[in-house]
């Protein structure tokens, strides 16, 4: 199937309604003076282990890297897993320093209609007013929330792969200080999403939409050297205006909803990936858990059969989809023969059925010549599933940008 490229007037002259969400769930129809685009997203999970204790009286700073610029921003929280209402008496953002410190005079208050209080139901996500405030790519930014009263368990996303904090007790949102946050955590609670109204010559928005490997299991903590986090650096040493949204999950699968590990690709594509701000391209890399966790399944048409499902909606959206080869796992905990053998069908699929708008072998890249099966060591975490930095990096490489040059070339030097 031929790309669609949606070109810099075309996007700009789409219209569409953003929804913001009240305590009650009703909606309102907004409409900006331009598009909005997603920067940074988190996929959210049912509550487990240390979310299920909940938060009182404390407050979050949540550490994020946005992946594209913007001079107007909003937030997204949402208590999509929550069992009880959750009220957020001060949300701040700000731009970090180091670790829970941030830098003189950027932290700037978020409003959710006027108010500097929110309270969101189970189930409901709500969108903050837009807010006048500078992101730049690659920068971090800390989103914090004081939670005044009981939360109850928390809608999270588990594994993030990045060193936030909760502080001692009382609402230390306001501080620029690191003292009162003696508590790292590492998962992102509540934050689903960030977004801004880009450069007007943005041409889309890239939505990675996987399992661990997507989630940068295997990568260094806390230096963003996920996949899709050097996928974007590539995109702006290339001059390419477009995001990167990273929907990864650890642990998840096509076909299978799990407590711990989310809900499945297909049950979460609506709003995981095809609901995000801006989205036009998606990079699909999910499979290897429904062959490696038990109850295995070996049954490649059943894998691809939830492939071609994902792929079909997206392209009822008018989303272009890429697929991406299941990495070698040999010696991993989960590896057998038989589903080994599943994996390498789904890939002879993935590569030559034309299914996709296009294909990135990150197996191809990733494996070892002197044993295929396995990942080369020098791309191995050393749990012979995840790759390390230089695995990612490898992968981020292996993305063919031309899928993404804006046609004509969009110039990189402008000011808006």
């Amino acid at each position: 199937m031929k790309k669609i490229v949606i070109g810099a007037a075309a996007l700009i002259g789409v219209i569409w309604a953003v929804f913001h969400l009240d305590v009650r769930g009703e909606a309102e129809a907004v409409k900006p003076e331009k598009p909005w685009m997603g920067v940074w997203t988190a996929s959210h999970q049912k509550p487990s282990g240390e979310a299920l204790e909940g938060v009182e009286n404390r407050t979050l700073r949540l550490i994020i890297h946005p992946h594209l610029d913007g001079k107007r921003v909003r937030l997204r929280l949402s208590n999509q897993f929550g069992q009880q209402p959750v009220t957020f008496r001060n949300v701040y953002i700000g731009k970090v320093e180091e670790g829970a410190a941030l830098l003189p005079h950027t932290n700037t208050r978020v409003t959710f209609g006027g108010k500097g209080t929110v309270t969101i139901e189970p189930g409901m996500t709500a969108h903050s007013d837009p807010l006048r405030f500078e992101v730049k790519a690659g920068e971090d930014l800390a989103v914090s929330l004081y939670v005044p009263g009981e939360s109850g368990p928390v809608s999270w996303h588990r594994l993030a792969k990045q060193r936030s904090y909760i502080s001692e007790p009382g609402n230390h949102a306001l501080e620029t200080e690191p003292t009162a946050f003696t508590q790292p955590i590492q998962a992102w609670y509540w934050l689903t999403g960030v977004d801004v109204i880009p450069h007007p010559r943005t041409t889309g928005g890239i939505v990675t939409l996987g399992d661990s490997i997507t989630d940068g299991a295997g990568s260094t903590h806390s230096t963003n050297q996920r996949y899709p986090d050097l996928l974007s650096v590539r995109l702006r040493q290339e001059g390419i205006r477009m995001s990167v949204m990273n929907a990864g999950i650890s642990g998840n699968k096509i076909w299978r909803d799990d407590p711990v590990y989310g809900p499945s690709a297909l049950n979460r594509l609506e709003r995981d990936v095809l609901s995000q701000p801006g989205v036009t391209d998606v990079i699909l890399l999910e499979g290897i858990n429904d062959i490696g966790h038990t109850p295995h399944d070996y049954d490649a048409e059943h894998i691809i059969a939830g492939l071609k499902r994902i792929i079909d909606q997206a392209h009822e959206r008018g989303v272009n989809i890429y697929g991406g080869t299941l990495l070698p796992y040999k010696g991993s905990d989960y590896y057998t023969e038989e589903g080994n053998a599943t994996r390498k069908k789904v890939n002879e699929w993935i590569r030559t059925s034309g299914a996709f708008d296009g294909v990135f072998d990150f197996e191809r890249v990733l494996r070892d010549p002197a044993d295929p099966d396995r990942l080369l060591p020098a791309y191995d975490s050393g749990d012979h599933l995840h790759p390390n930095d230089a695995g990612y990096r490898a992968m981020a490489e292996t993305v063919n940008l031309d899928r993404f040059r804006p046609d004509p070339p969009v110039e990189t030097v402008e000011t808006y």
